[in-house]
């Protein structure tokens, strides 16, 4: 699997579980969100967020977070706003029955504030200077520039729902 997700083997999947049971095909869709194109990351994307973030959290979405945003800090990935996106609905999700997990997510999530800061301050200036230089055509340099402010869009809304996160399952935090 090269560097990217590299430690993803070391997680017991098949022992975790997501909405609709056995969390071992999480590794698979992790996999097509860091290396699909755009529709096959955007359709990994999709059914991970129902699998672990809508409508509850699970302890397969507390195992996923931190390739989560190994994904989002990795230029190559084809969604990385999207990510951010999951992201932010794992913060807003919860268990009822688990408050535990619920915990455990939002820490996740709020461990990457640092990630999420640097994307929301800099999609940036020498990351725009490389892909402008990579596209020799102006309507390829417009769509890595469209890319770029959604991921600096995405990353402004997630570190704003990390800094305002108020939940019973978690205690305030100092920022």
């Amino acid at each position: 699997m090269g560097t990217v997700l590299g430690e993803m083997r070391n997680v017991p999947w098949h022992e975790l579980q997501h909405a609709y049971g056995s969390a071992s095909q999480v590794p698979g869709m992790l996999s097509r969100i860091a290396w699909g194109d755009g529709p096959t990351a955007e359709d990994a994307l999709s059914d991970l967020g129902q699998w672990i973030a809508a409508p509850a959290v699970f302890d397969a979405t507390v195992a996923a977070v931190p390739f989560l945003w190994e994904l989002a800090a990795t230029e190559t990935v084809k969604d990385r706003a999207g990510v951010l996106e999951l992201l932010a609905a794992i913060l807003a999700s919860g268990h009822d029955l688990h408050p535990e997990w619920t915990r455990a997510a939002h820490d996740a999530v709020v461990a990457g504030r640092p990630t999420v800061a640097r994307l929301a301050a800099d999609a940036s200036s020498a990351e725009a200077e490389a892909e402008a230089e990579a596209h020799a055509r102006a309507r390829a340099q417009a769509q890595a520039q469209a890319r770029q402010q959604a991921v600096r869009d995405a990353a402004v809304r997630l570190l704003a729902a990390i800094d305002g996160h108020i939940c019973a399952a978690c205690p305030p935090r100092a920022l």
